[in-house]
């Protein structure tokens, strides 16, 4: 897509969300707990639906979710989820619903053997952002072996929604891989390099 000169991923379309999380967000690396879970959480809503979809209900996510604090999502009970799912401003699916609470859970479960989130995902591109070089679209993977290998894992550890493909999803959205394509201007803006962590 291009806008006012400059060349972005051609899966970014010209919606002001979809501009904004492409130039502002996608790919820049992150090591915030907070923002990880809500990364893990969104990618696993969009399954079976288009990005623009969860991130126009982004908002109702942070709302409901009280802005994706593991340990309130994880006394969320019965009566609470009920009411989730009768809320428009998120994706209304009750297994999306019930697996965002019990990642809480597996996440303070995380915390209690003295790990993070951050510490597990970031382990799996041994905590340096991958910088890819595609020159199309076309050839930017859905899944690798990291990816897989992330999956498994997070299942192990009782985390739902975590297919390889969503595994992916989210490493592109954090940062672990930068996966823009060469021509767009965020390549030209880093000259290939990673933007600064953010912790």
């Amino acid at each position: 897509m291009s806008d006012g000169g400059l060349i972005r991923c051609a899966w970014c379309t010209a919606d002001p969300l979809y501009v904004d999380y492409h130039d502002r967000e996608w790919g820049v690396p992150n090591r915030d707990e907070r923002h990880l879970f809500e990364m893990l959480t969104l990618e696993g809503a969009q399954a079976g639906l288009s990005w623009l979809t969860i991130l126009r209900k982004r908002e109702g996510y942070r709302r409901v979710f009280l802005g994706f604090d593991p340990q309130a999502i994880a006394r969320f009970d019965g009566a609470r989820l009920a009411e989730l799912l009768a809320d428009p401003g998120i994706v209304r699916n009750r297994l999306k619903v019930e697996s965002t609470v019990g990642n809480a859970r597996a996440v303070l479960a995380l915390y209690e053997r003295g790990e993070t989130l951050s510490d597990l995902l970031w382990g799996f591109v041994d905590g340096v952002p991958r910088q890819n070089a595609w020159a199309s679209l076309a050839q930017v993977p859905a899944q690798t072996p990291e990816s897989d290998r992330l999956s498994r894992e997070l299942k192990r550890r009782g985390f739902r929604f975590v297919g390889s493909t969503i595994c992916y999803a989210l490493m592109q959205a954090v940062g672990m891989v930068n996966d823009h394509t060469l021509d767009c201007f965020t390549q030209q803006r880093s000259g290939g390099v990673p933007p600064r962590l953010l912790k």
